[in-house]
């Protein structure tokens, strides 16, 4: 079984944490502050964007060879009206481009922390969408998904980073201005 590490301790890596558990990982939970050996062999960062800095500064060759999933959505947080990567990149591959010798995956960005602890959204199970251009790693990521009971859709390669990132920050806003719940969110039917 696939081990992972979490990096953050908010929602997000809370329900992550739990999907992954519950599909039989081990994960462990290290507080953004903290500096620990990482044990697992996935690293998700569960932390805001502005963070990765300095992830990338503290955890950089910990993070060699392994898989580094990013579920940031790179937002404006002061007028929270625009991204702030430049257009046609991501967050994920800018993350790449600071980590080379690692597999990163962009993921669970198009999710809210409630539908992924929940496992539903609007009814229907959730689904985590998974960007990357290591076909292994994101196969691992997606059997690891669905063990804990999500549904998991390979979305392409990382340079779809960029359209999942958009399709998050849409959400953020629409949850931002009531015009949706922090418990609904898009979803796929197959």
């Amino acid at each position: 079984m696939t081990s992972f590490s979490i990096i953050g301790t908010g929602n997000m890596a809370q329900a992550i944490g739990g999907v992954l558990a519950q599909g039989g990982a081990s994960v462990q939970t290290v507080a953004h502050a903290e500096t620990p050996m990482l044990t697992g062999d996935v690293v998700v960062l569960a932390v805001p964007y502005p963070a990765l800095t300095d992830i990338v500064a503290r955890f950089g060759a910990q993070l060699s060879d392994k898989v580094v999933v990013d579920l940031t959505n790179p937002l404006d947080f002061a007028t929270f009206d625009s991204l702030v990567v430049p257009v046609g990149s991501s967050a994920a591959a800018e993350l790449a481009a600071q980590l080379p010798g690692t597999r990163v995956l962009k993921a669970f960005n198009t999710n809210f922390a409630a539908t992924l602890a929940s496992g539903t959204t609007g009814g229907a199970t959730t689904t985590v969408l998974v960007a990357g251009d290591d076909a292994e790693a994101k196969a691992t990521l997606v059997a690891a998904v669905e063990a804990g009971g999500l549904a998991a859709i390979d979305a392409g390669a990382l340079s779809r980073a960029h359209e999942l990132e958009a399709l998050g920050f849409l959400q953020l806003t629409l949850a931002a201005s009531e015009k949706i719940s922090w418990t609904a969110g898009f979803n796929l039917s197959r």
